[in-house]
């Protein structure tokens, strides 16, 4: 994959796989510039240019809305808008230069094949075809101009990965491999971990004070009123008066009138809350007014009330320790960061051939247990990443895992053992595909390496900053 807008030139087909697969990539930083030429031209590939037109066409043609690309522009929506375009022309220069067609009549047969428009009898309805394009707002033409183009893509690819088909030895390699029966030995790292009732309050104000700025915690001061039927139209039911009367509080908010003449017309007394930090113990409607605090004054429905509020005032402070629940909260924080660093430090023994089995077997001591994986899907007590990780390691390697509850394990395999009698089980055939696919993915890749040499890909920085100026 293409991991920056700086390394795009040197892995052009990773560029074509992402398009392919609807993912585009990241520009992180900016490549060569245009040193003279067009300055209309945000791109060039070889002597194809891509000019602002052509990428306002794009924007069209998928149908992008300007304030969305407005809102992220910080995002980076235009590197990544403009890295898919680029993919979609390396796409039309590969298929040109392999000359690769499909002919209106395929075209036609590929429409009247297409499931969503046939018949409980398996045959085309014409109705269902233009039912679709109404509902999907889009023309006949466009839509069997992607179909066209998808296939192509699709033939494309075909035709570089051709002649994929594995040995049989190669299949029953990866088929032996990944139901193959791990035996694991494995310490549970929490019986190792400091527990929160270990954390001294020096410790606490330790983490506080090399965390300032990252613990400030925001306190709000507010007022807020309950609106329902009964305190603002004297009846127990809604009815067009009352809703009448919020819609006027409504437009009082959108004309700026302030929260005490409002609420003076109401005749209502506010609640007033000072200092109020959030906490999943509080009140659901001062939980729900902290959410919206960064509106000062508005009314939102809470099940049977409307919630009229104003905020007088936010402000960060430091954590008060004074505070058991802010205490508790900050403990919990140094738990979790002395977890990380002994995992971390554990890990990093392990890598550096620091901590070797003697080492597992001191620290494991009585704690260690014992567990038999039956294949690379077998997750029944660890996590599916954790067990490609393990089957990907040799025999007495060492190392972490986790379980689907994020427990950390230390875990050192025993051994393999091969069970040859499985492999005439049904989902041997699976396997087949599966390295078809493998190979075919290795056949990719040096595609990758040969297109290196063939495009040359040049970006325009001016030219792209003056696009996103234009949003």
């Amino acid at each position: 994959m293409i991991s920056s807008f700086r390394n795009f030139a040197k892995t052009k087909f990773a560029g074509l796989l992402v398009f392919i697969m609807i993912i585009p990539f990241v520009f992180w930083g900016m490549g060569s510039m245009f040193s003279s030429g067009n300055t209309n031209n945000l791109a060039k590939i070889n002597k194809t240019n891509i000019s602002t037109g052509d990428f306002y066409l794009y924007l069209d043609e998928i149908n992008i809305a300007g304030q969305t690309i407005k809102n992220n522009l910080e995002n980076n929506i235009i590197e990544e808008l403009l890295s898919t375009l680029i993919s979609t022309k390396l796409l039309e220069l590969e298929i040109e230069d392999f000359d690769i067609l499909i002919t209106e009549k395929t075209l036609l047969k590929m429409v009247k094949k297409n499931k969503n428009f046939l018949d409980d009898k398996g045959e085309f309805q014409r109705t269902k075809y233009e039912k679709f394009l109404l509902e999907n707002n889009i023309t006949a033409p466009l839509f069997e101009q992607r179909l066209k183009q998808r296939e192509i893509q699709k033939n494309l690819f075909n035709y570089i990965g051709a002649g994929t088909r594995s040995p049989k030895f190669l299949v029953e390699s990866l088929f032996e491999n990944e139901n193959k029966k791990l035996n694991l030995e494995f310490v549970n790292l929490e019986k190792f971990y400091k527990k929160k009732d270990d954390i001294t309050n020096q410790t606490v104000q330790t983490f506080v004070n090399e965390n300032k700025e990252q613990l400030k915690v925001e306190y709000i001061d507010f007022d807020y009123v309950l609106l329902n039927p009964k305190n603002l139209v004297g009846v127990d039911e809604f009815n067009q008066t009352f809703f009448d009367k919020i819609d006027q509080i409504e437009i009082d908010i959108s004309n700026e009138t302030d929260f005490q003449t409002i609420i003076s017309d109401l005749k209502i007394t506010p609640t007033k809350i000072s200092n109020f930090k959030f906490s999943s113990n509080s009140n659901e409607v001062e939980k729900k007014i902290f959410e919206l605090r960064n509106n000062k004054l508005d009314i939102f429905e809470n099940e049977n009330d409307y919630v009229l509020y104003n905020i007088n005032k936010i402000e960060e402070k430091t954590p008060n320790l004074n505070d058991n629940q802010t205490l508790e909260e900050i403990k919990g924080l140094v738990v979790k960061k002395e977890r990380f660093e002994y995992n971390r430090d554990l890990l990093t023994k392990i890598n550096n051939k620091e901590f070797n089995i003697n080492d597992f077997k001191n620290m494991g001591s009585d704690k260690i247990e014992n567990i038999q994986i039956n294949s690379i899907k077998d997750n029944k007590k660890f996590d599916i990443n954790s067990i490609e990780l393990l089957y990907s390691m040799t025999k007495n390697s060492l190392t972490l895992i986790n379980d689907e509850k994020d427990n950390i394990y230390l875990a050192r395999i025993i051994d393999f053992k091969n069970d040859k009698t499985v492999k005439d089980d049904d989902n041997f055939k699976s396997y087949i595909n599966k390295e078809n696919t493998n190979n075919r993915n290795s056949i990719l890749k040096s595609y990758d390496l040969f297109l290196n040499n063939k495009y040359n890909i040049v970006l325009n920085q001016k030219t792209i900053e003056r696009v996103k100026n234009s949003f």
